[in-house]
């Protein structure tokens, strides 16, 4: 059945047009597909770490040691969910204990004895315990989406590819899906025209005053 079938009875809960009131410009309903945000939860928290380099470039030289830690940062801010574990809390309805391993992926600079910097690619792995709401199971599923973002703080090399790493980390846990939500609408965006780019070499001369301005008070008599 359509939402526009003459069988759906209940017009109130369809997309279509909506009668404006003063003050109040919404003209219509409208059904859009959006990824809803049942629960989310921040964890920030700083953690050392040792991380082994790999996929260095430039390849050649080979870097000769000492090695010195440059700096480290996520390059992504989705993070790569593993091991993903959802279990219901019989006491607490709606809600689930969610367990699972969040690999973040970084890039380290470093340079070599010779101070040539290289540029390689590691990842973080952190494990997360959390509590949150999860709705029940439906022909829609939902997911565990995370937004990641790590900073290095400190770090040495330790040995081989190995650096020990101080770093600041971000998680952000949410449960999503993706659904169809009915939305008041007031009708499609206008797009104003583009304003070209142009250098206004003349702007500051045209925005001088007239006549010069007088600075002091004088006396009228």
């Amino acid at each position: 059945m359509s939402f526009y079938s003459y069988k759906n009875a209940n017009a109130n809960l369809c997309p279509g047009n909506i009668a404006e009131t003063e003050g109040f410009r919404c003209c219509e309903r409208i059904c859009v597909q959006v990824k809803r945000v049942y629960d989310a939860c921040l964890e920030q928290t700083q953690t050392d770490r040792i991380v082994t380099v790999t996929n260095i470039t430039p390849s050649n030289p080979v870097p000769v040691a000492p090695l010195t830690l440059v700096s480290c940062r996520s390059t992504s801010v989705t993070g790569e969910v593993h091991d993903l574990m959802i279990d219901r809390l019989p006491d607490r309805p709606q809600f689930a204990r969610v367990r699972c391993c969040i690999r973040i992926p970084i890039e380290v600079v470093f340079t070599d004895g010779t101070n040539r910097e290289y540029v390689g690619q590691a990842y973080i792995i952190v494990k997360k315990d959390v509590v949150l709401c999860v709705p029940d199971n439906s022909l829609v599923p939902f997911d565990l989406q995370t937004i990641v973002n790590a900073i290095c703080v400190t770090g040495y090399h330790v040995r081989n590819w190995e650096f020990n790493i101080s770093v600041c980390i971000s998680i952000i846990l949410k449960i999503v899906a993706d659904v169809d939500i009915l939305l008041p609408s007031y009708g499609f965006c206008p797009i104003p025209p583009c304003e070209s780019f142009a250098e206004s070499v003349c702007d500051e001369f045209f925005n001088l005053p007239l006549y010069p301005q007088q600075t002091c008070s004088f006396p009228c008599n």
